[in-house]
């Protein structure tokens, strides 16, 4: 079978198109090109750069498969980089990799796989796909500490049909120890942690490069709107957030909402103010829908714990929590489990307070 590896230069993708190699698979090696930084930005931190190109290509060389540099520029700006900064502005807190994966990877690259004649694309993502007689279904790694399904649910189903994760039945030390056993010159290289467009981790700098003439200045307030102090960007804070707020108030304050429209940062000292009793989430994408009686689980962040809960009906459903979830944050994603198995999952537009 043709498969598309998605080579990020790092160990996981590495293997996943070694491992494919070896199962006799005709493999293709490509390098998305996604944005502009400099080596020393990027080395060691994030994804993207030149030195995780140039890696990828030394990998594809040694495992003797052809490889392709594919400018996705343009596709990445629109989607990813853009709406990064606009949920910023619109006082809501993003998942770039999500929006990443659901349109770079398994729209745009999945498009371009295709038109190489190829039957699938794989890539070195911690999660595992599981055929049945009712179609695919997206199911979490067997490492917890590693699974990344979550970022993983605005694949379609037909994109799932044509998706291969080789890696969701491993751990990463089995990984690197394949790594090593196949040579590779990614086996000890460290893994990206930061938004592979902002190395410095300083989103709200973006924000203000990409809208220079915006002014995001304004109050902290608590709840009954007394000013506790001042800040120079609304999009600097997200919910929950408890450092690096600016102010001193004797015991720590937590922020509870930020409005975008009076640029106002809303914080408590009470830190039970930030439970909620749900959620509602909206464009959802769904592998198989749970009856609004049905109890499931929902994760509102990646590594967070699963909150069981029911889900109304709808285009744009109320999320019921049967234990309190803390500081759901709008513009994350809500993402529906039973068991191991993705049910699907949407992007958070508010929180309901809990009792």
């Amino acid at each position: 079978m043709r498969v598309v590896v998605a080579m990020s230069g790092g160990v996981d993708s590495s293997v996943a198109a070694g491992l494919l190699v070896e199962q006799g698979h005709e493999v293709i090696g490509v390098h998305m090109k996604l944005h502009d930084q400099a080596v020393s930005a990027v080395k060691a931190k994030s994804c993207c750069g030149l030195d995780d190109a140039l890696d990828a290509r030394v990998v594809a060389d040694k495992l003797d498969i052809p490889f392709y540099v594919m400018n996705l520029k343009a596709a990445f700006k629109k989607a990813v980089i853009n709406d990064f900064v606009d949920s910023y502005k619109a006082g809501a807190t993003p998942n770039p990799c999500i929006q990443c994966n659901g349109v770079l990877k398994f729209k745009v690259l999945m498009a371009r796989a295709v038109a190489l004649g190829a039957e699938a694309l794989a890539t070195g993502h911690y999660a595992q796909v599981e055929h049945g007689e009712d179609g695919p279904m997206l199911r979490a790694a067997v490492d917890p500490g590693k699974d990344q399904s979550y970022f993983l649910f605005p694949i379609s189903t037909d994109a799932l049909t044509k998706t291969l994760f080789p890696l969701g039945g491993m751990t990463k030390a089995e990984v690197r120890a394949h790594a090593k056993r196949l040579g590779m010159v990614t086996a000890d290289k460290p893994e990206s942690q930061d938004v592979c467009f902002v190395p410095d981790d300083d989103h709200a700098r973006l924000v203000k490069e990409m809208h220079p003439d915006a002014d995001a200045s304004g109050e902290i307030v608590n709840e009954a709107g007394e000013v506790l102090g001042y800040h120079d960007g609304y999009y600097r804070y997200t919910v929950g957030q408890r450092k690096g707020l600016g102010i001193a108030l004797g015991k720590p304050a937590y922020v509870l909402s930020v409005d975008p429209e009076t640029a106002r940062v809303i914080v408590s000292t009470d830190p039970d103010r930030l439970l909620h009793q749900g959620l509602v989430a909206a464009r959802c994408n769904w592998f198989d829908r749970p009856a609004p009686e049905d109890v499931v689980h929902v994760r509102i962040r990646h590594r967070g714990a699963l909150i069981p809960c029911t889900i109304s009906e709808g285009d744009v459903p109320t999320v019921q929590f049967h234990e309190a979830g803390r500081a759901v944050a709008p513009g994350q994603a809500a993402v529906f489990y039973r068991g191991d198995t993705v049910l699907g999952g949407g992007f958070i537009t508010k929180a309901l307070e809990a009792a």
